[in-house]
């Protein structure tokens, strides 16, 4: 059974008001909204709030849900796009800033295998996620959420078209455009990181 057949399942206990139903589908989808929350916004606070919001909005809109007119993960990635625009706008003023907690368990990469990577490899990984999560933030939100939605969340050209509600010929633009300036962005953060002196 596939992902989407398993939701369609799932969904449709879960409008008739079972529970458990419910509480399958968060725990199915949650930390895909999380990763898709946090690396937009680069806090773990903000994403974790969001991801409740998305949740909520999700959960009074579950009924909106069409199963013909394309997949809930795409249909759930729209309500959260759309809730991270209007954070965004929101907090326009307020520029965000990333998050250095050294507790933070969230990486931008894979997860890990459970044998797990050598402590220096470990670092590493940790140190290069929040290389990238810094360079996604000098991203425009345009471009961010389109290099995040192809290279992290790994969505089809099409997916990420119905999402942001675009041309797929535009989605392609953005992610190449995305990816050059994130390759610049991380390009200069190296160079200055290497004449610092610690």
């Amino acid at each position: 059974m596939t992902e989407v057949d398993a939701d369609a399942e799932v969904i449709e206990r879960a409008r008739a008001g079972e529970s458990l139903a419910w509480e399958k589908l968060v725990v199915r989808h949650s930390k895909r909204i999380y990763n898709y929350c946090y690396r937009f916004v680069g806090r773990a606070d903000y994403a974790e709030d969001l991801t409740q919001e998305v949740f909520v909005k999700i959960f009074r809109n579950l009924g909106n849900f069409k199963p013909e007119s394309g997949h809930f993960v795409t249909w759930m990635m729209s309500v959260t796009r759309n809730l991270l625009i209007d954070h965004y706008r929101q907090s326009k003023g307020d520029r965000l800033t990333v998050s250095t907690d050294e507790n933070e368990e969230f990486s931008v990469l894979d997860v890990m295998p459970d044998s797990g990577p050598s402590p220096q490899t470990a670092v590493e990984q940790k140190e290069k996620a929040a290389f990238v999560r810094q360079g996604l933030q000098h991203l425009s939100p345009d471009l961010r959420e389109a290099v995040i939605l192809r290279d992290l969340q790994e969505l089809s050209y099409q997916e990420i078209g119905d999402i942001l509600k675009i041309p797929e010929g535009t989605v392609k633009s953005r992610i190449n455009r995305g990816r050059v300036e994130l390759a610049k962005h991380l390009q200069r953060m190296g160079s200055l990181g290497k004449g610092m002196a610690f």
